[in-house]
């Protein structure tokens, strides 16, 4: 098996995922993981083993959907605009965003397999998207839409979040968030936009389909 270093991402990645279309968002084609527990297992340990996070990016989770069919569906969200896709994974809503005419895009992730997975499926997709691969929490490179799918499943990382997100806010950017009722969702200055039933993978979730909302922060 190839090695999982940074360096062998796009072997693993080849390896280990099909490209296939998210159940939600049919019009783009993702490398995604067919035994979807079995490698979250296998790479989650393995990657502990090297100080890499688990394999987010080879799954289309349901806020990354959810919010991906609202930009396809409403394409004045980002059109003409500079976006930036946070904790982007696959590259799903990042992608969404390119094919809704973005005038750039660049999806952000810690995650250095990311970089790779992001490429090729953009790159299966006959987008092109940037990648940030750095922590930009409190930072403004001076978009004007950030999305974010599934994002408040953490609170540490919720509590970073929130205080960013009203400070991009307040300076003029839109904020967009996807999410099927994560834990950490908060509770006010959120307005509803849009709600999808998104069928996702029972050996991740808690169901087969997840109710997930499209919110705009108020």
């Amino acid at each position: 098996m190839t090695a999982l270093t940074p360096h062998g991402a796009k072997q693993f990645i080849l390896d280990n995922t099909a490209l296939m279309a998210p159940p939600h968002v049919p019009e783009i084609l993702l490398r995604l993981a067919g035994e979807a527990h079995d490698l979250w297992q296998r790479t989650e340990d393995e990657l502990v083993e090297i100080g890499l996070p688990p394999p987010f990016w080879a799954f289309a989770w349901a806020g990354g959907q959810g919010l991906a069919r609202y930009v396809l569906d409403n394409p004045d969200t980002v059109r003409g605009k500079r976006v930036l896709d946070f904790a982007s994974g696959s590259g799903l809503v990042a992608i969404a965003a390119a094919k809704a005419g973005a005038a750039e895009v660049i999806a952000a992730d810690i995650d250095p397999f990311c970089a790779t997975a992001i490429r090729l499926n953009g790159e299966a997709n006959g987008v092109g998207i940037g990648f940030l691969g750095t922590d930009c929490i409190g930072t403004d490179a001076g978009w004007d839409v950030v999305l974010a799918g599934d994002v408040f499943y953490d609170k540490s990382f919720a509590d970073r979040l929130m205080p960013w997100f009203a400070t991009l806010k307040a300076r003029g950017a839109e904020i967009f968030v996807g999410d099927p009722g994560r834990s950490y969702l908060p509770k006010s200055g959120l307005e509803p936009l849009a709600v999808y039933e998104v069928e996702v993978t029972r050996a991740l979730e808690d169901s087969l389909v997840k109710r997930t909302t499209v919110w705009r922060f108020a």
